[in-house]
């Protein structure tokens, strides 16, 4: 499995960034896919994941300003956010994310089966 992530960088509050990941290798039948972030200090977090069938999983954090989106044609991934907040600084992750039991598509940030990509830095000032 390959990610490359790229997009990221600074903004001032309120501003919008969209990152990119151009995904290959994975099976759809064991994977979705998904965006993570981690702060200084603080543990992963699961921000979007978005299941084959185009379902989307959202944490109440960031529900109304984030967006998951995937160009199957493409194979890339895509999160746009808005209204970014200094809280939302952090290194962000595109992850395939191994399925759960029965196939559930999840924010299961801690499995060693995910592949990860490089990481992005975005950084949202006050």
């Amino acid at each position: 499995v390959q990610l490359v992530e790229s997009g990221g960088g600074s903004v001032q509050s309120g501003g919008s960034l969209r990152l990119s990941c151009a995904a290959s290798g994975y099976t759809a039948s064991s994977y979705c896919m998904g965006w993570f972030r981690q702060a200084p200090t603080k543990e992963r977090e699961g921000v979007a994941a978005i299941d084959s069938d185009g379902s989307t999983i959202y944490p109440d954090s960031v529900k109304g300003r984030f967006t998951i989106s995937q160009d199957a044609a493409k194979n890339t991934l895509h999160l746009q956010m808005n209204s970014l907040k200094p809280e939302d600084t952090a290194m962000y992750y595109c992850a395939a994310i191994i399925r759960g039991p029965d196939g559930h598509c999840g924010l299961y940030a801690e499995s060693p089966l995910n592949y990860w990509a490089q990481g992005t830095q975005v950084t949202v000032s006050s």
